[in-house]
C-alpha cells in the first residue's frame, strides 16, 4: 500500500515538474536550460518501454544460446569438399 502511494506521488510530482517546464518554455519569455532540459528529459522518458518483463518470461523470447548454436551448426558443413582443378567427374 505505501509503495503504491510513494509511485503516484513520484509520478504527480514529475509530472507536474514537466509540465511547468514545458509551459514555462511556451510562455515565459525567460525561459532557459533548466526548463529545456526538464522537458526533454521528460519527453525522452516517455519513449522507453514501461512494460518489460525478463526475457525469460517474455512470451515468444529466443532462448539464451539459440544464436551461438545456430553459427556452430553453420560453421559445420555438411556439404562434400570441391573438386579439384583437373579432376574428372564419375562414371554417370
Amino acid at each position: 500500500m505505501t509503495g503504491s502511494i510513494v509511485r503516484w506521488g513520484a509520478a504527480l510530482g514529475l509530472g507536474a515538474l514537466w509540465w511547468w517546464a514545458v509551459l514555462r518554455l511556451a510562455l515565459a519569455p525567460d525561459a532557459g536550460v533548466l526548463e529545456g532540459a526538464v522537458a526533454a528529459g521528460g519527453w525522452g522518458l516517455s519513449l522507453l518501454p514501461v512494460h518489460c518483463v525478463p526475457k525469460a518470461r517474455a512470451a515468444g523470447a529466443v532462448r539464451a544460446g539459440r544464436w551461438r548454436k545456430a553459427w556452430r551448426v553453420a560453421l559445420a558443413t555438411r556439404a562434400s569438399p570441391p573438386r579439384r582443378s583437373g579432376a574428372e567427374s564419375g562414371p554417370s
